[in-house]
């Protein structure tokens, strides 16, 4: 019926179109009777010329990059509307070198990467992004095989056959219609990008009666098992009512509990813990952070006490404000109460939970020390204090 010339151009942002429609001669039709649309909507009439009985040209300039990766459609109509012919037009800019690639292996098992497209990113126009990798001494180069044009256009997973001894250089290829890119090489050891999934089984628990304090505990990832791992731990936890995560800054180590102590009482508390693979088969490099672990959570005991919070990873640390008043509290016993030997700081604990007994406040503590411990049951007294 009619032919447009050129046929799905690719064009350079920015650039100018001269497109002919061309009836064929058995339709009958005069070209002053057609008229264009671009994406559907119609083309001023001041961009046509008349090149004769049977040909009518456009010409559009100061291209917009196409508004899909499929084409933006221009059309030719009869003067009824209907349909003659069509194009796709495809305007864009060539790639630019893929910056930001990054990857992880999740237990040794496999290999992920992502990364970012150069520049402005947007292409306006399918391009196709493709990580290559290969041994750094020797080897072919392979492919990752995913399809990177999907809802993860910068991100590929290889999920088998890879060497843990030898490493690996690794870059992405960024090409459409108007060129190609590619992106810094980067070398890097699987032992070296290992991360592992989430510690398991996390448990939050009271301490007694202690309305300040949570007990955390929680089971290593199974690969720490199965491979030479030594692993570090990190904890978070918020408020109920908080999105807030206040992450716990003491070293947790290679540990699987933690005590938070200095909480708010009569709050509940979420809790989550990560894990960090280290020392993995000699690697001197730690691992990365594996995701944070499903939430638990567990409330405190009522009280009116506020405290600051902090982890209390050393039972007999004193690394709170309460812990050094009892220790000049034992200092004081220690002088007045004769006989008493084997005072230890984990009685802490205990006097405190009598001391919310009795509903007496630290300023009474610190004032009437005699009179509290004359005031202890007998039994009770010679229990804690002998």
């Amino acid at each position: 019926v009619a032919v447009i010339s050129p046929q799905d151009p690719v064009l350079r942002i920015g650039s100018s179109l001269t497109a002919t429609c061309a009836l064929s001669h058995e339709l009958g039709l005069l070209s002053s009777t057609l008229y264009w649309t671009l994406n559907g909507i119609c083309l001023s009439s001041s961009t046509y010329s008349m090149v004769s009985p049977e040909i009518l040209s456009v010409t559009l300039h100061n291209l917009n990059g196409s508004q899909q990766q499929s084409g933006d459609n221009l059309v030719c109509h009869g003067a009824d509307g209907r349909v003659l012919a069509g194009s796709c037009l495809y305007v864009g800019m060539p790639p630019e070198k893929p910056v930001n690639l990054t990857c992880w292996s999740r237990n040794t098992k496999d290999l992920s990467c992502k990364w970012s497209p150069g520049g402005r990113g947007e292409t306006h126009i399918r391009t196709k992004y493709t990580l290559k990798y290969k041994l750094r001494w020797y080897g072919r180069e392979k492919e990752c095989e995913n399809d990177s044009t999907g809802k993860q256009r910068y991100f590929c997973h290889i999920p088998r056959n890879l060497a843990l001894f030898t490493p690996y250089e690794i870059w992405v290829e960024a090409a459409n219609q108007l060129g190609s890119a590619t992106s810094d090489i980067t070398t890097l050891d699987i032992l070296d990008v290992v991360t592992t999934d989430p510690p398991a089984n996390v448990q939050v628990s009271r301490v007694g009666d202690l309305e300040d304090q949570l007990t955390v505990r929680w089971a290593s990832p199974p690969e720490l098992k199965d491979v030479l791992f030594q692993a570090k731990y990190q904890i978070r936890y918020r408020l109920e009512d908080s999105s807030e995560w206040k992450v716990v800054v003491d070293d947790v180590g290679n540990q699987t509990s933690c005590r938070l102590a200095g909480l708010q009482p009569g709050t509940v508390y979420f809790v989550q813990v990560r894990c960090n693979p280290v020392g993995i088969y000699g690697s001197r490099k730690a691992g990365i952070w594996s995701d944070w672990s499903h939430p638990a959570a567990a409330s405190t005991p009522s009280s009116e006490r506020l405290q600051s919070g902090s982890c209390n990873t050393k039972p007999g640390e004193q690394n709170s404000t309460l812990r050094r008043e009892l220790k000049q509290f034992f200092g004081w016993v220690r002088k007045h109460a004769y006989g008493c030997s084997g005072m230890s700081i984990k009685l802490y604990d205990q006097w405190r939970v009598w001391l919310q007994k009795t509903h007496k406040t630290r300023n009474q503590v610190g004032k009437q020390n005699l009179s509290l411990s004359l005031s202890l049951p007998l039994s009770l007294s010679s229990h804690y204090l002998c």
